[in-house]
């Protein structure tokens, strides 16, 4: 028997691989002997670089960057060897850097990702896999161009400070400085989004209020980055501002696509290629996935139904495992999930559930094993 787990994180709960260990266990108390393959996967956000390093076997390296407030803040990125590095955004300008109170999307900087991009660069990086998600940003990127050589300057020549509304003072950008070294890497954005850069689908309108933007401050941000679209299109050129995707990370995809031309492809995609999973599933009796939560949102680039699509093109059947199953969840099954289930046996807090995820997802996945095993006679 073969089977293979493949979860997404349980998020301020369990990292993937974690997940995906305690599924393990529950499996193995009723199936000892079988072969059981561990696939953590994630989507582009938060828990990106440890999924794939685990499934890789990559090394894990750790640098200080500038956080979203500027202050110093320990980040980690991940490298597999053969020119290629992973990154997540979140890791150094992601929105759990910023306490609540604290939470301005109008002054915090994506400045520390320019620098884990800088980081792998001088690790001799020629790929680099930047997954978008999680962040605390609303600057287009601009923070991470300038980490990286780029300035942005107002009508004095004086430079811009950090944060999305300085944009609205934009007047001249000179790339002159931009890291050489870029040239000859290819930058590649893990995204489950498909927004716009301005406008009621775009960055500032749809995540700036999670990001601490109060509805006037999401006027100003949209505005700003509109100004700032235009004076990058007559800088280079071109106009990426309505492009799906370049409103992923406060805007941080339009600075990738315009400056670095980074290509974009969905985040569970990109993790299942660097993780090998098409070729584990082969020959599958059953793949196990799972996140924290699932409904019908689920459908629009998250793990389960990226991984569900792997499994079904091998003629893998496919259950899921959830903290909670939302509103919807049933729209699951015509997206290549047979069967899932939520983790909870009983009325318990927030709290409570996110503390006992790993025993529960044991029990669940032997549960799932012992009838597993009743149906195969």
């Amino acid at each position: 028997m073969k089977i293979v787990i493949a979860p997404d994180s349980f998020k301020e709960s369990l990292s993937a691989p974690d997940v995906a260990a305690a599924i393990a266990r529950g499996w193995r108390q009723v199936y000892p002997e079988a072969e059981v393959l561990l696939r953590p996967m994630a989507d582009g956000g938060e828990g990106t670089v440890d999924a794939v390093l685990a499934a890789t076997g990559g090394e894990r390296r750790e640098c200080l960057v500038r956080g979203p407030l500027g202050e110093p803040v320990p980040a980690h990125w991940g490298w597999l060897g053969e020119g290629t590095a992973v990154l997540e955004m979140a890791a150094a300008s992601g929105l759990h850097w910023v306490p609540r109170e604290r939470r301005d999307a109008t002054q915090t900087s994506s400045f520390g990702t320019g620098e884990l991009i800088r980081a792998a660069l001088d690790a001799g990086a020629t790929r680099i896999i930047l997954g978008l998600g999680g962040s605390a940003t609303n600057d287009g990127g601009a923070g991470l161009l300038q980490a990286l050589g780029v300035r942005f300057l107002d009508a004095n020549d004086a430079e811009l400070p950090p944060g999305g509304a300085a944009l609205a003072r934009l007047a001249r950008v000179d790339v002159s400085g931009l890291d050489p070294r870029l040239l000859q890497a290819r930058v590649e954005i893990a995204a489950d989004v498909d927004n716009p850069l301005c406008g009621p689908r775009g960055a500032s309108h749809v995540f700036g209020p999670q990001k601490g933007a109060n509805p006037q401050q999401v006027e100003l941000l949209d505005a700003a980055l509109g100004h700032y679209a235009r004076v990058v299109e007559a800088t280079l050129g071109d106009d990426h501002s309505l492009q799906p995707g370049v409103g992923a990370a406060g805007g941080l995809g339009f600075a990738a696509k315009a400056f670095l031309h980074a290509g974009f492809r969905p985040g569970i995609e990109l993790v299942a290629e660097l993780s090998g999973l098409a070729a584990a599933v082969q020959g599958a009796d059953l793949v196990i996935t799972g996140e924290g939560r699932l409904d019908s949102q689920s459908l629009h680039g998250k793990t389960p139904v990226g991984v569900a699509r792997v499994a079904k093109a091998a003629g893998v059947p496919v259950v899921a495992l959830a903290g909670s199953l939302g509103e919807g969840y049933q729209a699951l099954y015509d997206a290549g999930i047979d069967a899932a289930f939520s983790l909870t046996s009983g009325p318990q807090s927030l709290e409570q559930a996110m503390q006992g995820a790993a025993a529960e997802l044991q029990a669940r996945a032997c549960d799932l094993a012992r009838m597993w095993r009743l149906a195969r006679g």
